[in-house]
């Protein structure tokens, strides 16, 4: 596997996984099937992540836009996520990680939010790495709510229009308390971030890999992470300017 320096990994990094329809597709297999075994690389990756002593891992689970996929597969899909929330609850309270959500939850099934409630609440003492599902989430949706959130703060005397900031404006955000990923990855060949984070990945390093999501081994994560430590992240200035800092 590639050698990693343990000091410059990225404190957050988050996930778009995707190709599973397509790995099952080339295998002339159902859907859900490559999505069961992309259930099995999420596992890996959280407890490799956790390991590696990333503090926050966001992945991309189900977008705003998924539900207009076929019924039956997003049936499917929300009972695998279920399954995967309940099952791995007990694994996350060994590995001393806590449970976030992000996305509209009240597009989700009863079900599905009864089990997200309960694996929130019981691993919210948890002080490890920060796993937050993206869920029914689009990043558009996102920042026209906190949009709406605001106005409404403004029209009630809680915000003065002159005090909105750049961070004023990020806690009315989904992810509001949590930092900006470092480091994104996207698996399966697509180069595109499809409306996820869109304000949080300003500055976010990407990669791109033609690995499709069941197929992410742990030496290709361990290669994304070499990938984002080669890389000189300047925020707007010069490399000289970093240079000096450091």
């Amino acid at each position: 596997m590639e050698p990693l320096a343990p000091d410059k990994l990225p404190n957050h990094l988050a996930i778009i996984m995707d190709g599973n329809g397509r790995w099952a597709q080339q295998r002339m297999l159902k859907r859900i099937v490559g999505h069961q075994r992309g259930a099995e690389t999420v596992k890996m990756v959280v407890e490799q992540a956790s390991l590696l002593g990333i503090k926050y891992l966001t992945l991309f689970a189900f977008s705003s836009e998924n539900w207009s996929r076929p019924a039956m597969e997003v049936r499917a899909l929300m009972t695998l996520l279920k399954k995967y929330i309940i099952r791995e609850t007990a694994r996350m309270m060994r590995k001393n990680i806590r449970y976030n959500v992000i996305g509209n939850r009240g597009d989700l099934p009863d079900d599905v939010n009864l089990a997200l409630e309960d694996a929130i609440r019981e691993t919210a003492g948890n002080t490890g790495m920060v796993l937050t599902l993206a869920l029914s989430y689009g990043g558009r949706q996102e920042l026209s709510s906190a949009a709406v959130r605001m106005a409404r703060d403004v029209a009630a005397g809680l915000l003065r229009p002159e005090d909105v900031t750049v961070d004023v404006f990020g806690g009315y955000l989904d992810t509001g308390g949590l930092p900006d990923p470092d480091f994104l990855i996207r698996t399966s060949g697509e180069m595109r971030i499809s409306n996820f984070l869109l304000w949080q990945l300003a500055y976010t390093e990407l990669y791109f890999t033609e690995t499709n999501w069941p197929d992410f081994t742990i030496n290709e994560l361990h290669k994304a992470l070499a990938d984002f430590q080669s890389r000189e992240r300047r925020f707007g200035m010069t490399s000289d300017q970093i240079t000096k800092r450091t």
